[in-house]
């Protein structure tokens, strides 16, 4: 990671992303000719999209990025570390000083704020996004349910030239943190039964259900519920308890046990070898339905 205080965030982006990606028409048998393009890096001609593109199509660039990473750097009084991953597009962490962690149980349980600008290959808009990061496990949530912590915008050639709105929409996201600590404390606040907080979030098998489907069922939430008793005791509650039949935690840890099984579990034979890989699946792929759920279900109890 580095750090935009030594170094600034724009330089920091085009160190990361020292190529570019480049439209090329793609061929069907014999050299057919089509109407359509394919994106690949000049670096190592790796295709960077699942979808084909028109002619019209124009991919964004790295400054197009560096546009994006200032307005939103904006939400930290430009005092950041910003961290850069690619993978299908750009993306981008950036994480302020340590003085805006906000503990939530303890000394032990503390959150703080990043911000991932996402700019995909995928067609999509845009996107600042304002999550949490924990002491407790490592890894990112961003809370989607949670007014204003994500702010969109769509591409197009005078992005660079619209820095002055950029800065004012993207600066907002600083405000939600406060938005994203009242919710979490809420969820600290209340009380849920574990066991019936995962039956709502994963369906439980069919009326007859094969032994493999009560097998691979049976086996995750018990992983969760040791996910939530190591937990327990990392931050100073009774582990125990769950153990002895008291199935009752508050929603916070419940939430999190689904969140940080989807990031750090269920993703192992994914073919995500780092740590960007895994929080981009875990809020954005093929996880997200499940902690959106719990999500869902933690911000209505």
């Amino acid at each position: 990671m580095n750090n935009a205080t030594t170094s600034s965030a724009s330089q920091i982006v085009r160190d990361s992303f020292n190529f570019t990606v480049d439209k090329f028409p793609l061929s069907g048998p014999d050299n057919m000719q089509t109407p359509f393009y394919g994106l690949f890096r000049s670096d190592n001609q790796q295709v960077v999209s699942d979808r084909a593109v028109t002619k019209q199509y124009v991919p964004h660039t790295t400054d197009d990025v560096c546009a994006i990473v200032e307005a939103t750097e904006a939400a930290f009084d430009h005092n950041a570390n910003v961290r850069c991953h690619f993978r299908m597009g750009h993306y981008v962490d950036i994480a302020p000083n340590n003085e805006m962690r906000r503990s939530i149980f303890g000394t032990a349980d503390n959150v703080f704020p990043r911000i991932v600008v996402s700019a995909g290959y995928d067609g999509k808009s845009f996107r600042a996004s304002m999550g949490y990061y924990r002491d407790l496990c490592d890894n990112l949530t961003i809370l989607t349910q949670v007014s204003g912590t994500t702010r969109t915008i769509r591409h197009s050639s005078n992005l660079r030239t619209n820095m002055d709105q950029l800065i004012a929409d993207f600066r907002l996201l600083g405000q939600s943190w406060d938005n994203i600590t009242e919710a979490v404390g809420g969820m600290q606040s209340r009380q849920v039964n574990l066991a019936s907080f995962l039956r709502e979030v994963y369906t439980p098998p069919s009326e007859r259900p094969s032994a493999r489907e009560l097998s691979i069922y049976d086996n995750r939430i018990e992983r969760i519920f040791k996910r939530c008793a190591d937990e327990r005791r990392r931050s100073g509650r009774d582990a125990n308890a769950l153990w002895n039949g008291n199935h009752n935690v508050s929603v916070w840890e419940a939430f999190n046990a689904v969140q940080g099984f989807e990031q750090h579990e269920s993703t192992r034979r994914s073919g995500f070898n780092n740590d960007f890989d895994r929080i981009l699946k875990a809020n954005f792929g093929t996880s997200a339905k499940n902690v959106r759920q719990a999500e869902a279900i933690a911000l209505a109890v």
